[in-house]
């Protein structure tokens, strides 16, 4: 079955200063996960380590419509992540339609 439908997406790789802090991101993210996944339009939402470098954290989401994610977003990250980061690669993704492989 084929789906119609506008869909955002945002794929993020970060790297951080210290591999020690990927750990506590992640679990510091699952206050930020829950509340995307509870807001309106979110279809998906994850923050997770990366299994094979330990300085990289990835963020994937998947939004209804670019209005959704915008004001999920709003202002993006506060200072206290963002002082951490070493780079964030960031790439925005949208679908017009998707079905099965």
């Amino acid at each position: 079955m084929t789906v119609n439908c506008e869909i955002t997406g945002a794929g993020i790789k970060v790297r951080w200063l210290d591999a020690r802090d990927v750990d506590v991101l992640a679990r510091q993210a699952r206050e930020a996960v829950a509340q995307a996944r509870q807001s309106r339009g979110c279809r998906d939402f994850v923050v997770a380590a990366d299994p094979i470098e330990p300085d990289r954290v990835n963020v994937y989401e998947e939004w209804e419509s670019e209005e959704a994610l915008l004001t999920f977003r709003g202002g993006g990250p506060g200072e206290d992540l963002t002082s951490s980061i070493v780079r964030a690669d960031v790439s925005r993704h949208v679908v017009a339609s998707s079905g099965p492989p």
